[in-house]
């Protein structure tokens, strides 16, 4: 009888323990931009486009300067994002897409893997989703079926036929109208946020700007300097911003870790902040994207870190935060990056890599690059009129957007330098625009940099890539 007594007690105790961690644990926001580029905020150098908020959680947080994404494409950065993991682990190196034939339809992330939704929600989390998913549309692979208590959003690319709004897994809006989507979103953040305040919550907001086709809602359509672009730009910042202010609202802006990232480089229309290439494109244009980090207390104001980091890094980085451990039954490429957001450490990572679709293309440390693989290009043909004829494009019936997009003489990005062949070496510490091949100057580091791509190489399985069907 005692030591049944004994047993409850200590049931009772772990109990009491394990409900002060949850309470003490901090809130998780995550806001993801899509195709939002490295030059695309005020406080990472654009001179036109207007980002007061962004650009105040900046000075009241951190600015990382080299953020990589792990491709220059949607999908498998945000498989990376929500799973610590580089995208050839799960075979996640292109995009789903309802209309891009039966492979890419068929496209979603393993039940195998392990969402940073399910290891929070398992530690007593809430979580929540709003906006793009790409990860799988079919039933069992939408986000309420991956670690998510709630979904709001569009579960691709809000280019892909059909665009439809789902609440969970219920289609509640088809045709979307898309001026309005970055207010909707930031609204069912900001609810979020009020009806969890009693609980430590995760909130994943993924919004669908600036990804074509551009929209605004009428309070910021045609109202900025900057052009569309530059309206949207507008409305994602104000929304940052109302979701910012719910946090101070209901008390929780001290005990909240905000990060605000992209999936890749800009689009047309857009600013890679001088670096070579874009969206789609294994150079810096493609692959370096901003990341704020806020925490009122525990991260200083006003810093900024020129260390080596990816997306990868999140998940360590937010489960560290949370006190939750690693699960250890597979291998995390992502590290801890919080020595980095708080103070002069050093890069955790010794390089590193970038796909092109399921093969390794580059890899990178703090200085150089070398891409194994001859750079990638967006490669767009123009027609008679030198414009691109998108066919992805608003047509007012099935996508809802302005007509008035950005073309191929809005390039984000430089194109000068040498001609992309394989094994090229840059220096970007003194070339950040990858203009000078110095493979033959310092073969060395081209050595050392290959020793690395060739000790990670046999772990990347072989994959057929995806045939797309052509988007009539």
């Amino acid at each position: 009888m005692r030591q049944l007594c004994w047993l409850l007690i200590s049931l009772g105790l772990l109990g009491t323990r394990a409900a002060s961690a949850t309470e003490t644990r901090p809130n998780i926001v995550i806001i993801l931009a899509d195709d939002l580029g490295f030059g695309d905020l005020a406080c990472y150098g654009h001179p036109t486009f207007k980002t007061p908020r962004l650009d105040r959680l900046a000075a009241e947080g951190a600015r990382l300067t080299q953020f990589n994404t792990p491709t220059p494409f949607c999908a498998p950065t945000r498989a990376a994002l929500l799973t610590g993991r580089y995208p050839f682990r799960c075979g996640m190196t292109q995009n789903p897409a309802p209309d891009g034939g039966p492979a890419a339809d068929a496209l979603a992330l393993p039940t195998t893997e392990i969402t940073l939704a399910q290891l929070l929600r398992e530690a007593g989390y809430a979580t929540g989703m709003v906006g793009k998913w790409h990860l799988g549309h079919k039933p069992g692979t939408l986000p309420t079926e991956r670690g998510f208590d709630e979904y709001f959003g569009i579960p691709y690319s809000n280019d892909m036929r059909p665009v439809k709004l789902l609440e969970g897994t219920t289609i509640v809006e088809y045709p979307v109208v898309q001026a309005t989507l970055t207010e909707r979103y930031t609204q069912r953040a900001v609810r979020f946020i009020k009806r969890n305040k009693e609980r430590p919550f995760f909130l994943y907001l993924a919004h669908a700007m600036p990804h074509k086709p551009l929209a605004a809602s009428e309070h910021y359509y045609k109202k900025s300097d900057g052009g569309l672009y530059g309206d949207v730009m507008a409305e994602l910042d104000a929304g940052v911003g109302a979701v910012l202010d719910a946090l101070h609202e209901v008390g929780l802006d001290e005990r909240t870790l905000v990060l605000f990232t992209s999936d890749n480089g800009a689009w047309f229309g857009g600013s890679t902040g001088g670096l070579r290439g874009m969206k789609g494109s294994t150079y810096e244009g493609g692959v370096r994207v901003p990341l704020i980090a806020h925490w009122p207390g525990r991260i200083p104001a006003g810093h900024v870190s020129d260390q080596l980091a990816g997306t990868i890094d999140l998940f360590p980085t937010v489960a560290q935060a949370a006190g939750i451990p690693l699960p250890g039954d597979r291998k995390f490429d992502g590290r801890d990056i919080w020595p980095l957001l708080t103070g002069a450490a050093n890069s955790p990572h010794q390089a590193l890599f970038g796909h092109q679709a399921s093969r390794l293309a580059t890899v990178r440390d703090g200085r150089w690059k070398l891409h194994v693989l001859p750079p990638s290009a967006i490669n767009l043909k123009p027609g008679a009129d030198g414009r691109w004829l998108d066919p992805r494009a608003p047509d007012g019936v099935t996508i809802l957007a302005p007509r008035e997009q950005y073309n191929l003489g809005d390039h984000p990005g430089s194109g000068a330098g040498v001609a992309p062949a394989a094994m090229q070496l840059f220096d970007l510490s003194a070339d950040p625009a990858e203009t000078t091949d110095l493979a033959a100057q310092h073969p060395d580091q081209v050595n050392r940099l290959k020793a690395c791509y060739d000790a990670i190489l046999p772990e990347v399985p072989r994959v057929e890539e995806v045939k797309r069907t052509p988007i009539k």
